[in-house]
C-alpha cells in the first residue's frame, strides 16, 4: 500500500494541524490491514481521520494517518429492515442522495454533513431531540480491525461489550470499517423559527419539549432575545421564506467586518448580537424541505467552539449562570449564538448521554478574517459552569479535560479503559489528545 510523506493535515475550522510521517488512502480492508502491519514492525502510532471537521486535535498524529475517503461505498441496503450498511469513510452528504434513492432517511443528524460514518459515530455526534438519542444510537452495527488485524463483527448480539464502547470510539480502539445504521422512511421537515425571551423559553422549557420533536434554541448574549426553532414531521412542499440576500450576503458579510471591528472596540458585541437579532432572527420564518435538508446547515464562519452535555433539568440553572457571569464582567465578550439542544439519555459507555436525558449548550467565538477573538476568560468561565452543574464535553470540541475528570463523569469510564486495554495493549491508536484522556 502506498503511503505519502510531507502530507499536512488540517482540520477544517483551521485551528489544529500536524504532519503526520506517513499519510495513507486505502481503498480495501486488506490495504488497511497492511498499513496495521507496517505499524506494528515499525512500532508507529495510527491515526484514522474522517471528514477532519472536529474543532479539536483528536485526529493529529505525527505517526500514520489513515484517511478513510477511498473507502466509501454503501454496501447493502435493507429496505425490508430499513437498514444501511457502510463504509465508514463515506461522507454522510454522499450517503443521503443514495437513502432518497430508497426512500429511507436518518431520523436525525447534525447540523454538518460533510462528516464520515466513522467519525461522527466516533466523536460523540448529536443534534437535538429528546426522543432522540446521539447519532451513534442510530448504529446497529459495525465491523472493527483491531491493532493486531483481527476483524470483529459487533452488534446487541455479538460481542456486545465491545460494541457498546465502540459506538462511541474516540478513535482508540481500532480502525472502523463498516457501519449499519437504522433508518426510517423518507420524510419532510418543516422548521419554523421564532423569536422569544429567555426567561419565557427557560420557564416553559417542558412544554416546548412537548410542542416540537427536534426542538432548539439560540440565546444571544448580552440579551433577553431569544431565536426558538421547531423543526417536524409535514406533508407540505417545499417551501422557505429565507432571504439569499439578507441571511447570507448582507448577514454574513456584515457579520464578519462588524466581528472584525469589534477586535478593537470589544463593546460593540453586545450592540452587534441585538442588531444581528433584530436584522435576521425578529420575525417569523417557515422553511419545508426533505429531512436532510433541513437539519444540515453551512458554518460558513471559522470558529472556535464548546459543547457540554449537562443533565437536562440543570439547563435553566446553567444559562442563567453564564448570563450572570456576562453581566459582571462587562470586559468578557460572547459572540452570539449560544445553541441549546436537548437528547435522550443512552447506554453507550463514553456517550455525553450515558444514563441521562441531557441538554447540549454550544457556544461559540469566530475568526472574523481568520483572526482570533480574546476567548479565555469565556472559555473558562463557560467550563467552570458545565462542571459544577454535572456536564461531560463534546469528544470532537476542545476542551480542557483529564483522565481525573473523566473518571468523576463517566460512570463506565474504568469498563471502557478495560476494553481499550484489551484491543489495543500496546496504544497503536493513541496520540496526544488521547493521552489526556486516558493517562
Amino acid at each position: 500500500v502506498h503511503g505519502y510523506k510531507g502530507v499536512k493535515f488540517q482540520n477544517w475550522a483551521r485551528t489544529y494541524g500536524c504532519c503526520p510521517e506517513m499519510y495513507f488512502q486505502p481503498t480495501s480492508v486488506e490495504e488497511v490491514r497492511e498499513v496495521l502491519a507496517l505499524a506494528r514492525q515499525q512500532n508507529k502510532r495510527v491515526k484514522v481521520v474522517g471528514g477532519g471537521h472536529s474543532p479539536s486535535d483528536i485526529a493529529c498524529t505525527d505517526g500514520f494517518m489513515i484517511h478513510m475517503g477511498k473507502m466509501n461505498r454503501v454496501l447493502k441496503v435493507d429496505t425490508e429492515k430499513k437498514q444501511v450498511t457502510v463504509e465508514a469513510g463515506i461522507l454522510l452528504a454522499d450517503l443521503h442522495p443514495q437513502l432518497d434513492k430508497h426512500g429511507l432517511a436518518l431520523s436525525n443528524l447534525g447540523a454538518v454533513s460533510d462528516v464520515t460514518a466513522g467519525g461522527v459515530i466516533g466523536s460523540g455526534t448529536h443534534n437535538t431531540g429528546i426522543k432522540h438519542g446521539i447519532l451513534a444510537t442510530q448504529v446497529v452495527a459495525l465491523t472493527l480491525l483491531t491493532a493486531n488485524g483481527t476483524i470483529l463483527e459487533c452488534s446487541e448480539s455479538s460481542n456486545a461489550e465491545v460494541f457498546q464502547a465502540a459506538r462511541v470510539h474516540l478513535g482508540c480502539l481500532g480502525v472502523i470499517l463498516t457501519v449499519t445504521l437504522q433508518c426510517v422512511p423518507q420524510f419532510h421537515l418543516q422548521e419554523t423559527t421564532f423569536p422569544s425571551t429567555l426567561k419565557e423559553v427557560l420557564d416553559n422549557l417542558d412544554s416546548h419539549l412537548k410542542k416540537s420533536e427536534y426542538f432548539r434554541f439560540l440565546w444571544f448574549p448580552h440579551s433577553e432575545n431569544v431565536s426558538v426553532i421547531y423543526q417536524d414531521h409535514t406533508n407540505k412542499p417545499p417551501s422557505s421564506s429565507a432571504n439569499w440576500f439578507w441571511d447570507y450576503a448582507i448577514g454574513f458579510y456584515l457579520l464578519e467586518f462588524l466581528l472584525w471591528i469589534s477586535t478593537f472596540l470589544p463593546g460593540l458585541v453586545g450592540w452587534i448580537n441585538r442588531f444581528f437579532f433584530w436584522l435576521l432572527f425578529n420575525g417569523k420564518k417557515e422553511n419545508c424541505n426533505l429531512s436532510h435538508k433541513i437539519f444540515t446547515y453551512e458554518c460558513r464562519f471559522k470558529q472556535h467552539v464548546q459543547d457540554w452535555a449537562i443533565p437536562r433539568e440543570k439547563t435553566k440553572e446553567a444559562l442563567l449562570e453564564l448570563k450572570a457571569m456576562l453581566e459582571a464582567n462587562p470586559k468578557v465578550v460572547a459572540h452570539y449564538p449560544v445553541e441549546v439542544r436537548f437528547t435522550r439519555g443512552d447506554d453507550i459507555l463514553l456517550s455525553p448521554c450515558f444514563q441521562r436525558d441531557s441538554c447540549y449548550m454550544n457556544i461559540i467565538m469566530y475568526r472574523p478574517y481568520g483572526k482570533d477573538v480574546p476567548r479565555l476568560d469565556y472559555w473558562l468561565a463557560y467550563e467552570t459552569i458545565m462542571k459544577k452543574v454535572g456536564g461531560r464535553p463534546h469528544w470532537a470540541k476542545a476542551h480542557n479535560c483529564t483522565r481525573k475528570d473523566f473518571e468523576k463523569m463517566y460512570p463506565a469510564f474504568q469498563r471502557f479503559c478495560a476494553i481499550r486495554e484489551k484491543l489495543d495493549p500496546t496504544g497503536m491508536f493513541l496520540n496526544a489528545y488521547l493521552e489526556k484522556v486516558f493517562y
